[in-house]
């Protein structure tokens, strides 16, 4: 038999057993420590986008460097980042000169390049709601032989294309190199894919009040797809942009080149001159950079968005 002592001694120590020590945090609990190990876990990934980000903008950074050098320091051999004396004689000796009308190729490459991107995004949206929403005979077949295009040379169809824009007239005009190419098969895939993650219930309700596929297509359809047109709009306005073959086929006139094959011009029979040709660069990148800059957002968002459903 126990005495009262020793079961209260047992009572307080049986207890006290499970009691937590003061001071000691839960396991998993966040802490200076946790961040920090985080931190340094993403310092080499933050490392890595750094390096690749100034590899991709390495190649603007030396045009823009070599626009700003002199001719006296473009033939020393020594290879400079940052010129010694920047100046702008590159780009006022292009400006203005009855030789070489920058003003009129970069209008005409603004016109082109803007008036193709409408046309892509009004061919190319109604093509792939049809091929995403709409019964039809033979749809499967169609779309089968519309992605198939995707996969042929561009440059295969140049004399194809050529002898089209020949027999309609087309030939040394702008709308040569506007309505060519302008029902490519990747903005009716890149559309077709996003069409088809909608919710059907939407177009359901919207058949049910009365409205006809149309009004679904214009009225709500393309209103929620600010995301992926913007970005078909940015790459179709980017590869009209910068199209330097077909212009060159199709077009003459001095006064009718677009930008880039105009820029071809700048380089001599015997000599090339680099710094007036990488001031050309730069005039022709400053659109393209506007550009990307204030779509960015919706590029990013419309390709994580149009590869939900195949």
């Amino acid at each position: 038999m126990s005495t009262p002592t020793k079961a209260s001694s047992k009572a307080v120590s049986s207890t006290g057993k499970g009691t937590p020590k003061v001071g000691t945090g839960a396991k998993g609990s966040s802490g200076p420590g946790k961040d920090a190990g985080e931190r340094k876990r993403s310092t080499p990934i933050m490392l890595s986008i750094a390096l690749v980000a100034l590899l991709m903008a390495a190649p603007l950074i030396f045009m823009l460097s070599t626009s700003l050098k002199s001719n006296n320091e473009m033939a020393d051999r020594a290879l400079r980042l940052i010129p010694s004396s920047p100046t702008f004689e590159n780009f006022t000796e292009i400006i203005g000169a009855p030789a070489t009308p920058v003003e009129r190729w970069f209008l005409n490459s603004m016109v082109a390049a803007t008036l193709h991107t409408i046309l892509v995004l009004v061919v190319a949206s109604m093509a792939a709601y049809a091929l995403a929403r709409l019964d039809f005979p033979g749809k499967k077949f169609l779309t089968a032989i519309i992605l198939a295009t995707i996969f042929v040379p561009a440059i295969s169809l140049i004399i194809p294309s050529y002898n089209i824009v020949d027999s309609l007239g087309w030939l040394d005009t702008m709308t040569a190199i506007i309505v060519p190419g302008a029902a490519g098969a990747f903005g009716v895939f890149f559309l077709r894919q996003f069409f088809l993650s909608l919710p059907m219930e939407l177009e359901e309700a919207a058949l049910l009040d009365g409205a006809n596929r149309w009004t679904i297509f214009t009225k709500l359809v393309v209103p929620l797809s600010g995301g992926p047109m913007a970005t078909l709009a940015l790459l179709s306005f980017l590869t009209n942009w910068n199209d330097f073959l077909w212009p060159l086929y199709v077009l003459f006139s001095p006064e009718r080149l677009t930008l880039q094959p105009g820029l071809s011009t700048l380089n001599g029979a015997f000599a090339t001159d680099y710094a007036t040709i990488m001031a050309g660069g730069v005039i022709a990148s400053i659109p393209v950079l506007i550009l990307f800059a204030i779509s960015q957002r919706f590029v990013i968002e419309g390709v994580a968005r149009s590869g939900v459903k195949g």
